[in-house]
């Protein structure tokens, strides 16, 4: 027996496009690949949150030589927030990217790990949050629950 999963994704021609929030948010995931520590890949990442409290807190990718140190950009986020903000929890993440080995308007997507991160986020607070992926131009994608981007996740519930 197959089961056909889908998500829907919507996708816009460019920031303008979008509701003057999200192009906020957008904008400061571009100013936070500013913080980011990338002198090995030079591939700079940018993540922002509007939270449940109102405030919008950031995160950027760092870099480390011994590579499995590295931290992407929303797991940086994803502590921040329970550093600063631990009550709140996440209404919109934003992440865009500048790669200076190439061109960055193709939307950044959340490799795996980040995924499960932000899945359990959601989990934790028992809030869906939407998710918005950028490059520094071009396209954007946006997608209404941040679990649609990990089908048959492993969670607290496989634990049990």
């Amino acid at each position: 027996m197959q089961h056909k999963i889908t998500f829907t994704l919507n996708k816009f021609t460019n920031i303008n496009e979008l509701d003057s929030d999200d192009q906020t948010l957008i904008s400061q995931a571009k100013e936070a690949t500013k913080l980011s520590y990338s002198p090995y890949s030079n591939f700079k990442v940018g993540a922002a949150a509007k939270l449940s409290n109102g405030e919008i807190v950031l995160g950027s990718n760092q870099e480390n030589a011994s590579y499995g140190a590295t931290i992407c950009a929303e797991r940086v986020l994803l502590a921040t927030i329970s550093t600063l903000a631990p009550l709140a929890h996440i209404i919109t993440l934003a992440v865009s990217y500048t790669n200076n080995n190439g061109h960055s308007n193709i939307p950044i997507s959340p490799c795996g790990i980040c995924r499960q991160s932000l899945l359990e986020h959601q989990m934790h607070y028992n809030q869906p949050f939407r998710i918005i992926m950028a490059g520094y131009s071009g396209e954007v994608w946006l997608v209404d629950n941040v679990a649609s981007l990990l089908p048959l996740a492993f969670s607290s519930n496989d634990l049990k």
